[in-house]
């Protein structure tokens, strides 16, 4: 019997993926990002049911997440959007996958490895628009025009990255039109002097909504493929219609009853006013629920009812008030995220309480919650 685990709704992904395809200019592909194992959900399951959807085009963050995805039979481009060290750029040859470089120093060791070794190397160059995190500077378009030029890496595409398209307010909005306008200056500059760019991306999920008329070739879609913002407030300029893909699930491990001024969990910061009936669920923060919750600010749905976390949250448990709640039973479900019956229970509450954005929710589940797979249809 699972003790903790996830289940991936199949539809809601594909109504997802229709619902964002509808909002895109034609000619604009999705490309799946799937890094931090699909922000929680399953990198390898999640890719091969984007394939069935007809993408092509993925993400990683990290080289490892690449070659796993390779060695689990995803086929089509990977591209890898962060560092990976010269040590292990044969993986890049090995495995066919796409290597950001991510500045002009990380580019001279992809061009003499590629020098040092008789291969060719596919290459994406990132274009730092106003971020700092990585890229070639916009005015260095004589360092991107060699790497493009040299003759050694395969250079296949050019892209940048909008750090606050998931917002209105004035002043970012236009920050972000500034950081596409660089990069369109970029873009145009280059072609102008003969280069033949490869693929061309710059919207991410918010951008993609927010700024439809800056698509180029692709659309770098990461959380909100998944039907989840990463902020219940964050801005989007199109009702998604979203459908959350992940249903986050505990087993029930011990049902007690406890008089009023007894105490419950480390610390023994809760203590009943009543007579209370505990159940104890197989789910902690080694988990991934943020032990920042503890103290009431969490929930869970019983028998269709919801239930009040108790307490502090521990490694490997959590307890919950099921007093009202009928014929509480071990081996009963609990729902972190999800929906049971007429209750629902969305990750951007669970993520506003701890303090965080759903992104670092997702990415910290551990790799002993089971599951990340699709429920096969009825």
């Amino acid at each position: 019997m699972n003790r903790t685990w996830i289940e991936l709704d199949r539809e809601a992904l594909a109504h997802n993926i229709r619902r964002y395809q509808s909002l895109l200019p034609a000619g604009c592909r999705i490309m799946g990002v799937v890094k931090a194992d699909a922000y929680g959900h399953g990198a390898r399951a999640v890719a091969a049911q984007l394939w069935e959807l007809g993408i092509r085009h993925f993400a990683t963050a990290t080289l490892d997440e690449a070659v796993q995805l390779r060695e689990a039979g995803i086929q089509g481009e990977i591209l890898i959007l962060g560092y990976s060290a010269p040590a292990y750029f044969h993986l890049l040859a090995e495995h066919g996958l796409t290597q950001t470089a991510t500045c002009p120093d990380h580019a001279a060791q992809l061009e003499t490895y590629c020098r040092e070794n008789g291969v060719r190397l596919k290459v994406h160059i990132a274009v730092d628009t106003g971020m700092h995190r990585i890229g070639f500077l916009p005015e260095d378009l004589d360092a991107i025009r060699r790497v493009y030029e040299n003759g050694v890496l395969q250079v296949t595409g050019i892209y940048s990255h909008l750090c606050v398209a998931d917002t209105d307010e004035e002043e970012h909005v236009d920050f972000s039109r500034r950081q596409a306008e660089t990069f369109k200056s970029v873009v145009e500059s280059l072609q102008a002097r003969g280069v033949e760019l490869g693929t061309v991306h710059l919207l991410s999920s918010y951008a993609a909504v927010n700024y439809p008329e800056y698509a180029y070739d692709y659309a770098r879609l990461g959380i909100l493929m998944f039907g989840v913002k990463s902020s219940a407030a964050d801005y989007l300029r199109e009702d998604l219609q979203p459908m959350p893909v992940m249903t986050l699930k505990a087993r029930i491990t011990s049902v007690r009853e406890i008089g009023p001024g007894e105490t419950v969990s480390y610390g023994r910061i809760f203590r009943a006013e009543r007579p209370t009936k505990v159940a104890s669920v197989s789910i902690g923060y080694a988990d991934g629920i943020p032990r920042c919750l503890s103290g009431g600010k969490l929930r869970a749905i019983v028998r269709g009812q919801y239930a009040q976390g108790i307490g502090r949250i521990c490694m490997d448990q959590l307890m919950l008030d099921v007093t009202g709640i009928e014929d509480v039973r071990v081996g009963d479900e609990a729902v972190f995220i999800g929906r049971q019956g007429d209750c629902v229970i969305y990750a951007e509450e669970l993520a506003e309480n701890a303090g965080t954005i759903t992104n670092e929710l997702f990415s910290r589940l551990g790799a002993r919650v089971e599951g990340r797979c699709f429920r096969q249809e009825a």
